[in-house]
């Protein structure tokens, strides 16, 4: 198991970005710590209209005819049309009816009717997606306009900063990470003061060091400021818009962003959060969540049922050592409850390729008699029908073995993680 990897553009943008990263040979598996909250494009662009922030004229459509009504209604030289899904690479997609493209050009409103017709409704298939491909429910009819410039701009938390900062580069257009690994004197930062905020003279520098001149340059420190406002207001851990582009007109637009947040923040941004698309999810992790279970599909047959992500992880490697391929891991977290066990046992047991579970849980914050409750309901209730091998120690562990014990149910007990890894990759060939 790799420890936790740190994405990096370079060392300037050193602590800009972090995940851990679990390898299992040739496949990696991102692991967030919290569902992270999706967003379409529309609705990104929607929180920075709000802020003031320029972007470039939409409507948003769910119908063939409501898109033409918003065709017309840009009055605009040219209509860009965007399928509405959360992966990328649309541009070069392919759709069920047909249609090749997510991102469709053209100055002639009538075509974006016919256009979405074949978008809406249908699944549409790209390198980031699915083999089915994800189904397209909505559209964004935008204004298109030219780009004379691209640039990159981001505000995002950094830990070596204690707080925020702002990476910008007048390169943009491109992936951050190739324009820091090939020209990293083209990253700029500016670390941002959180009792002052961004200050005129280091938006007026960023401005500059993007490549911003004469009155665009004032134009594009305006919109840094914006967009500064914009993460503090939503509690963002990331405002990232890549191109920040000029216009021959002489506009600064924002032309595509990507904003993360802070899940801990969900109780004072009800709205943004209610927002949320979980329709192109993993459906267990969907289901997980309604339980606050944190669960990662892998492509094994041992699910691994523990509580902390660096446990999980430390599971899912000495299962690898000993043969072993984690189905899958769910993380119970801090203050479990029995009924939390009983569901994270129901998800776990109706993945089809389960074939075996190890229960890793080190109870500090747990107490290990709750999750013995849980785990012995649920055997009783859900009628489990896979080997089940179960290692606690911690806080109570004593009166959870006596539960265990005492409940005749076929649950083998280890006496430590690598005795579990083992006892679970053996129930498979006893199988």
């Amino acid at each position: 198991m790799a420890a936790p990897v740190v994405a990096q553009a370079g060392k300037s943008l050193r602590g800009t970005a972090a995940r851990s990263v679990l390898f299992y040979k040739s496949k990696s598996v991102r692991i967030n710590p919290q569902r992270w909250l999706n967003l379409q494009e529309y609705q990104s662009k929607e929180l920075m209209q709000s802020s003031g922030v320029a972007v470039q004229r939409f409507f948003v459509a769910d119908t063939a005819k409501n898109a033409l009504e918003a065709a017309k209604r840009l009055k605009a030289k040219e209509i860009v049309l965007k399928a509405q899904i959360l992966a990328g690479g649309r541009g070069k997609g392919v759709f069920t009816s047909g249609l090749k493209g997510g991102v469709h050009l053209t100055k002639d409103p009538a075509a974006v009717g016919q256009l979405a017709k074949q978008m809406l409704g249908f699944n549409l298939t790209t390198k980031q997606t699915p083999k089915e491909g994800v189904k397209v429910n909505t559209v964004m009819v935008a204004e298109a306009l030219d780009i004379s410039r691209e640039t990159y701009f981001a505000i995002l938390m950094d830990r070596a900063c204690n707080g925020p900062v702002m990476v910008g580069s007048p390169q943009g257009g491109v992936d951050i990470e190739e324009v820091a690994a090939s020209s990293p004197e083209k990253i700029f930062k500016e670390v941002i003061d959180i009792f002052q905020g961004v200050t005129d003279e280091q938006a007026l520098c960023m401005a500059a060091n993007l490549g911003f001149k004469g009155s665009l340059e004032r134009q594009a420190a305006d919109q840094i400021k914006k967009l500064y406002d914009l993460f503090l207001k939503v509690d963002a851990t990331q405002v990232e818009v890549n191109p920040l582009g000029e216009t021959p007109e002489g506009q600064v637009v924002c032309f595509d962003a990507k904003i993360n947040f802070d899940d801990n923040a969900e109780f004072r941004q009800k709205e943004i959060f209610a927002m949320d698309n979980t329709s192109e999810g993993d459906p267990i992790e969907t289901e997980a969540a309604k339980y606050d279970l944190k669960y990662i599909g892998l492509d094994g047959n041992i699910a691994c049922f523990v509580n902390g992500a660096g446990l999980a992880m430390a599971t899912c490697d000495i299962i690898d050592l000993h043969g072993g391929k984690p189905a899958n891991f769910l993380d119970l977290g801090g203050g479990v409850q029995e009924s939390q066990v009983y569901q994270a046992f129901k998800l776990l047991s109706a993945d089809p390729k389960v074939e075996a579970i190890l229960v890793n849980i080190f109870g500090g914050i747990v107490n290990c008699a709750i999750i013995a409750n849980g785990i012995t309901k649920a055997c009783r209730e859900l009628g489990l029908k896979v080997p089940l091998v179960v290692r606690l120690e911690g806080t109570n562990v004593q009166e959870a073995k006596r539960i265990l014990n005492e409940s005749g149910l076929p649950i083998t007990a280890a006496s430590d993680l690598d005795d579990a890894a083992q006892k679970a990759v053996a129930s498979l060939t006893r199988k």
